[in-house]
């Protein structure tokens, strides 16, 4: 195990062992156990284990979801939520039960809400914001962030719990995305259903789609090889050591913004780049372990890249939805909300949802 991995523990729940199967599975979602045994130094069995007690306490999951390769099909955009204290509490609960609404978090600074969506155009976005967060309770203000392009996403972010030698052989290479197309129908339902367990058997796929195995195979490898789809392998962060996450918005020449968003996407402690229709034209979602690691962070980068400036700041109090997963106050996954975010927008307000969990599923 390397000492970052050794470093990064912090909860007994997980130990060097998990950290090491869940960067095995960022690397490789839908690895055979066998495949993983050799570099991990533990037998496949074994791995399987781990991996139940893993997921079955909301430590960690395996989702999938739309690649970065659909933006210029549909619309995506980060929306700032403005609550009034009273009803924030039951705003994020209601925001976050929705199958269209991805991500959620609970942040600091000049919002309370910042909210990852995506629709099949512009309209969609319009009609989320307009009828459905409009019609809310207690919401104050919203703002609107279209993305242009997305540089880094977040599956591409890694623990390094393993060494140089264990990851050998184990990533794969990145999908190209060029000429993929918009996602069928089929594509999508199957999308859906790996958002649940993105470990699910080709024969259990094949059940619940009502298609073959052989079928449900070929569309898999081919949306992945495209980059219409992502499958990631996602923790606990919290428990994993990664304290603070954390969205900066970065002003960014021009001519300048595909330098420096590619230089920054490739970057540690970032997990995602996005550049936005705005004065602010470039989001970047940065993990670290401390407030001082963040700090170092932002020196480094405007020291790097003098004519860029931060515009805004926040750090994430917590994650309430984490890509179709809600999550409690550690970051463990309690439920799936399977994702439809290629699905017409409703404009009927939000259903209602039962309170946030704190704890770790029952």
């Amino acid at each position: 195990m390397s000492s970052r991995g050794a470093a990064a523990r912090t909860d007994p729940a997980i130990d060097e062992l998990d950290l090491a199967l869940i960067n095995a599975l960022q690397l490789d979602p839908r690895a055979p156990w066998s495949r993983l045994a050799g570099p991990l130094g533990v037998d496949a069995a074994t791995l399987s284990r781990r991996w139940g007690r893993l997921a079955a306490a909301g430590n960690a999951w395996v989702t999938c979801i739309a690649g970065a390769s659909q933006l210029p099909y549909n619309a995506f955009a980060m929306i700032e939520v403005g609550c009034r204290p009273d009803a924030l509490h039951e705003a994020a609960a209601r925001i976050a039960a929705d199958a269209q609404t991805i991500t959620v978090e609970h942040t600091t600074g000049g919002r309370d809400l910042l909210l990852t969506v995506t629709a099949r155009d512009l309209g969609g976005i319009s009609d989320y914001v307009l009828h459905r967060l409009g019609s809310l309770d207690g919401v104050r203000f919203t703002r609107t962030h279209l993305g242009q392009r997305l540089y880094r996403e977040a599956s591409r972010w890694r623990l390094d719990s393993l060494s140089r030698e264990q990851r050998l052989g184990l990533e794969h290479e990145a999908a190209s995305g060029r000429d993929s197309g918009s996602l069928r129908a089929d594509e999508l339902a199957l999308i859906r259903v790996l958002s649940e367990d993105g470990r699910q058997s080709y024969t259990a796929l094949a059940e619940r789609l009502g298609s073959t195995e052989t079928r449900v195979r070929r569309l898999l490898n081919g949306m992945l090889a495209g980059g219409r789809a992502v499958l990631r392998c996602e923790a606990a962060h919290l428990l994993a050591g990664w304290r603070v996450t954390a969205m900066l918005w970065l002003r960014v020449p021009a001519p300048r913004l595909d330098a420096v968003a590619d230089a920054v996407a490739d970057l540690r402690e970032t997990r995602m780049v996005l550049a936005v229709a705005g004065e602010a034209n470039l989001m970047v979602n940065v993990w670290v372990r401390s407030m001082d690691e963040l700090a170092a962070f932002e020196a480094r980068l405007l020291k790097t890249w003098p004519d860029v400036s931060v515009a805004d700041r926040c750090v994430t109090l917590r994650w309430i939805k984490r890509v179709g997963r809600l999550l409690d106050a550690h970051g463990r996954s309690t439920a799936s909300i399977p994702l439809d975010v290629a699905a017409p927008f409703a404009t009927a307000p939000f259903a209602t949802a039962p309170p946030l969990r704190s704890g770790p599923p029952a």
